[in-house]
């Protein structure tokens, strides 16, 4: 089942924020989108996910227009966290999880649910924390239980078949997160592409994308600049153009074939 934008645009107050839009997101395939600040990458992930609605052009989930699926379906098919997911009611972090199958996995027992939701809060990093009230955790720590309860919506869903989950759609998920985490949750979304999911994330660390995507689509004014693989795309031409770096940054990485950004190459003198 394939996640298409076929021309796909939104337009405020006759400004062109996303124009043009045509992507096929495959499952199976780990996808990042990036950009320089305001080029419309997490507008086109909000269209992908259905929580905008295109002014034109249209999104597929599957052989459906995704404005005509259930909230079942669409729950089903599809997983967003967001950059910002605030939180001011009282809830442990495993009733929280629990909760992103709920209407995924309607039928779904709450006892299984509860016991999912253990098992994805330890993929996290947060099983002793079970108990603990949300609010009462850090910033980096709110994500990671977000991420999980996107991945418990997902899996709820598929629990106990032998069918794939749906689409993980991620803005800037390790945008919180210390190096140790970051590395732990982009291992999840490969790990969830790896089962068969489909990942698309919006990141601004060019390093990360390279290092864990299959395919980088490049936003640039609204508009997909580029898409490929990121040995492909991510050139010194296009780091020029699109992010304003000097020729030269972009370097191929000896053991891994894949490009990569010296920070240290742009510190000021």
């Amino acid at each position: 089942m394939k996640l298409c934008l076929q021309n796909v645009g939104w337009r405020v107050r006759d400004k062109d924020i996303v124009q043009g839009a045509s992507l096929d997101f495959e499952p199976g395939q780990m996808t990042a989108i990036v950009g320089p600040n305001g080029a419309g990458k997490s507008t086109l992930l909000r269209l992908a996910s259905g929580l905008l609605r295109a002014t034109s052009g249209d999104v597929w989930l599957g052989d459906a227009s995704i404005t005509t699926l259930s909230s079942a379906q669409l729950a089903a098919g599809r997983a967003m966290l967001m950059q910002d997911s605030p939180l001011r009611a009282q809830f442990t972090l495993r009733e929280l999880v629990a909760m992103g199958g709920q209407i995924s996995a309607p039928f779904m027992s709450t006892s299984v649910r509860l016991e999912l939701a253990g098992l994805l809060l330890e993929r996290v990093g947060l099983a002793a924390f079970a108990e603990r009230d949300v609010m009462g955790l850090s910033g980096g720590e709110r994500q990671r239980v977000h991420l999980a309860r996107v991945l418990m919506q997902l899996e709820a869903a598929v629990h106990g078949t032998d069918r794939a989950p749906g689409f993980l759609l991620l803005d800037e998920p390790i945008s919180a997160q210390d190096l140790s985490r970051q590395h732990l949750v982009l291992n999840l979304a490969r790990a969830h592409a790896s089962g068969g999911g489909g990942v698309v994330l919006v990141i601004h660390d060019l390093n990360w994308a390279a290092a864990c995507a299959d395919h980088i689509v490049v936003m640039h004014e609204g508009t997909i600049y580029a898409q490929g693989p990121p040995e492909q795309v991510l050139t010194n031409a296009l780091a020029n153009r699109v992010f304003g770096l000097e020729e030269g940054r972009v370097r191929i990485h000896a053991a891994t074939g894949k490009p990569y950004v010296l920070p240290h190459d742009m510190i000021c003198p």
